[in-house]
């Protein structure tokens, strides 16, 4: 008989944004749980994965098997009806931990419509139908790029002569169009125009720039990591929200949201996908269609309090010490509970199944019927209807995404 709590282990990759070595959060977690992973000073530890995605998948840590094949095998016991019957039938949701020391591409995550399209003609490159509406949640002082300024904030800025060219003729007054034409020549600007426009914009002064001076700041740091020929610096620069995030503060990117982090620790989940659309930050040959790229943009994200996520109470935590993101998606909710020494709290049962991870501290949990050690890296699988303890040995901190 499968139990419905079990602890995983998870996948770690080595994209080159990540942290190096011990300098990861990623590789520190991951090393926690898998006893023959070596973290070596020298290689990038970006992602640690916990969910069923054939990428990096978990791994039930008793046995070994992946969490896939015991899902597929007690679909309606570990999944749930709401799961069996609205959301595939599969794990709806992918986490990850990301230890970010250098810009990802520029990117956005098609919607479904997009990407059932792209997976059909390029099934290598896009690996499933499903969109990738995403949460993160800082763990540690977190950078982003996320989302599209206000166009009072971006107009003045193009106003610049290097900057005029870029904007259609004959734009009398800037509209969410304005933003989209302007987005795609930047993005198909040659190499010699970007750099020209980078050196324009670095000898701006503080006053030219306005509320936008942090651009002279970030500007040669962009240029270090990729060059001064990448079109990304650009629009990010430009156009696009720029944020600095504390521990516990979350962002919520919508489908075919443009985002790019910068720096940071994060926990990250979002709809069961792995399709993405570069345009920046990252070689040529990385880059998709740019015109793809630029008529997919949405433009609901168009300040930074449209992207803040903010953590409300929930009725499932008996004491409070647990809340909830509740991103406007169904496939899941986000909770994280920081407990004091000493402290505990009982969440209630879930409509589908769950994932936690213990990001700092331990304690123990239980469950089921059982008890369960938490420690630092600790990865559960929780499946519907099972209430939780958590009880503090020193102060804890539990991520969950849950159905």
């Amino acid at each position: 008989m499968t139990d419905r709590v079990f602890q995983l282990s998870g996948s770690c990759n080595d994209y080159p944004w990540g942290k190096q070595g011990h300098q990861s959060l990623a590789a520190q977690l991951c090393k926690k749980t898998v006893k023959d992973f070596q973290v070596k000073d020298h290689e990038y530890y970006s992602e640690m994965w916990f969910g069923d995605y054939p990428d990096y998948p978990a791994r039930v840590l008793k046995t070994g098997e992946l969490l896939k094949d015991v899902l597929d095998k007690n679909a309606e016991k570990l999944l749930g009806k709401k799961v069996m019957n609205h959301l595939g039938a599969q794990l709806p949701f992918l986490p990850k931990i990301l230890s970010i020391a250098k810009a990802l591409p520029l990117q956005i995550h098609p919607n479904k419509d997009l990407a059932a399209k792209l997976h059909a003609e390029d099934p290598e490159n896009f690996t499933d139908p499903n969109h990738k509406p995403e949460i993160a949640v800082a763990l540690s002082k977190f950078e982003v790029f996320a989302g599209f300024k206000p166009l009072s904030e971006i107009e003045p800025l193009f106003k610049l002569p290097a900057l005029q060219p870029f904007v259609p003729a004959n734009t009398a007054q800037w509209t969410d169009k304005t933003l989209r034409d302007v987005t795609r020549n930047l993005l198909k600007a040659d190499d010699n125009t970007v750099k020209q426009v980078e050196d324009s914009i670095s000898s701006a002064s503080k006053s030219d720039l306005g509320s936008a001076a942090y651009i002279l700041d970030l500007l040669p740091r962009l240029q270090k990591q990729y060059g001064p020929q990448d079109p990304g610096s650009l629009v990010a620069l430009l156009c696009m929200n720029f944020m600095i995030l504390q521990p516990g503060d979350a962002l919520y990117i919508p489908a075919d949201g443009i985002h790019a982090y910068l720096s940071g620790d994060i926990v990250e989940c979002m709809a069961r996908s792995n399709n993405v659309l570069n345009a920046g930050f990252c070689p040529p040959t990385d880059r998709n269609s740019i015109d793809i790229f630029a008529d997919t943009l949405t433009f609901k994200a168009h300040s930074k309090a449209d992207m803040v996520l903010p953590s409300t109470k929930t009725g499932k935590s008996k004491t409070g010490r647990t809340r909830v993101y509740r991103p406007p998606m169904s496939e899941f909710d986000m909770l994280r509970a920081e407990l004091a020494a000493g402290e505990e709290d009982e969440i209630a049962e879930s409509d589908g199944p769950g994932v936690l991870i213990v990001t700092k501290g331990s304690g123990t949990m239980e469950a089921d019927g059982s008890s369960f050690e938490l420690g630092e890296g600790a990865i559960y699988f929780v499946a519907p209807g099972v209430k939780l303890r958590w009880k503090t040995m020193e102060r804890m901190e539990i991520h969950m995404a849950a159905v």
